[in-house]
């Protein structure tokens, strides 16, 4: 019998950048909070707003994750979001069921640890222009430059310097 993980992320609304993610077996009680912790290392700072939806344990790694930040910053955490409203996520559903068009084609993520989901996220985040941001990839939107006239080719090249400098 083949399985299907679950699949969690964070997107900046502004940028659309996808910027960390987790494979769970199980969708609703999997801990996400070092995903949140994650997240808040890669953009360096805490969100001023998480949308999520109701699923309880999006409050639980809330609280876990931004326990300090949320005291002090405010952070508002909105819950229980709907399509038509002030704040919906609609983008993040989107965002899901473009991941989902890519993973139906492989069949599913089947490992918790596939690579299939981070070569993706480059993929999103460097190479691909999106419509809704004028043409623009997510890395441009948020003053990340890639230049060269392939962009995967200089990726790779880019990321081959980076680990010959650290050995």
């Amino acid at each position: 019998m083949t399985r299907t993980c679950s699949r969690t992320a964070i997107v900046d609304d502004q940028t659309h950048f996808w910027i960390a993610q987790q494979v769970a077996d199980t969708k609703y009680t999997a801990d996400i909070s070092s995903m949140f912790r994650h997240g808040k290392k890669v953009a360096g700072k805490a969100p001023h707003t998480l949308i999520t939806d109701g699923a309880f344990n999006f409050s639980s790694a809330f609280e876990s994750a931004f326990y300090r930040e949320n005291k002090a910053l405010a952070i508002q955490h909105v819950r229980h979001v709907r399509i038509s409203g002030d704040l919906n996520n609609n983008k993040m559903e989107r965002f899901n069921g473009e991941v989902r068009d890519r993973e139906k084609i492989v069949r599913g993520v089947k490992r918790t640890d596939s690579p299939l989901l981070t070569g993706y996220q480059i993929l999103h985040n460097y190479v691909r222009p999106h419509m809704a941001l004028d043409g623009q990839t997510p890395a441009e939107k948020a003053g990340i430059t890639v230049k060269g006239r392939d962009k995967w080719i200089t990726l790779i090249q880019n990321a081959s310097k980076k680990s010959a400098e650290e050995s």
